[in-house]
């Protein structure tokens, strides 16, 4: 089809105005993984670790948040950023770090949640073993954690899913803005209803190029750990 044939000559030669978008994306996306990384991992790992009034019902809320609407995610943090809420003075609306805000909110629950399952297990596991050693709550943390870093590379990845598929919540908070907060699926979405296929194309080739190659390196470094260390 001739649309493939000019989407596939966008890609190769780098276009501009695709690349621009890429960049914009994979800024987002890989910002706001690693802002929900450095939230998720301990709040998941404290979750499967103690014991607390209320604690089953945190969890189950924290596994119905996975599922949050990205759109009233984005309403919610439009409302916060916009002139009339309480954080519009910073003035973020309409800019890569909304964006970027509205993603971690996104993601967090999904690397919570899949984090605390993770070190729950491993904690039935080495519960007597670091009991005896009588390892604090925090050095309990930290080695489960690192005990546990390439079953939680899965946990990662269902959180970059998340970010690289994200349309509304960007939309609302982003607002599109052509070379400035375009992202790869909201371009997607804008160029198809413009009739602009070629372009739609192109960058549906690239999103899948890249979630393809981001968890096939993440595959790549997990087995290499593994065999390390075994």
């Amino acid at each position: 089809m001739p649309e493939n044939v000019s989407a596939l000559q966008l890609v190769l030669s780098a276009d501009p105005a695709l690349m621009a978008i890429v960049r914009v994306s994979l800024l987002v996306s890989l910002s706001s993984v690693a802002l929900a990384t450095i939230i998720g991992l301990p709040l998941g790992a404290w979750l499967a670790l103690t014991r607390f009034p209320g604690r089953e019902a945190t969890i189950v809320i924290l596994n119905a948040l996975m599922g949050l609407p990205p759109v009233v995610v984005g309403l919610a943090v439009y409302l916060l950023l916009s002139r009339s809420g309480p954080l519009g003075s910073w003035g973020l609306l309409f800019t890569p770090q909304a964006m970027i805000v509205a993603q971690t909110i996104l993601i967090t629950p999904i690397i919570a949640a899949l984090s605390r399952q993770t070190i729950a297990d491993l904690w039935t596991e080495y519960r007597d073993e670091l009991a005896a050693m009588d390892v604090g709550a925090a050095g309990r943390v930290a080695t489960l954690l690192w005990d546990a870093r390439f079953s939680l590379v899965t946990a990662l990845l269902a959180g970059f899913g998340r970010a690289s598929a994200e349309v509304g919540a960007v939309m609302i908070v982003g607002g599109n803005i052509d070379g400035f907060t375009r992202t790869m699926t909201t371009a997607i979405a804008l160029e198809t209803s413009k009739g602009d296929l070629p372009l739609a194309i192109g960058l549906g080739m690239v999103l899948i190029a890249i979630v393809v190659v981001v968890n096939a390196a993440a595959w790549g470094l997990r087995r290499a750990g593994e065999r390390f260390a075994g």
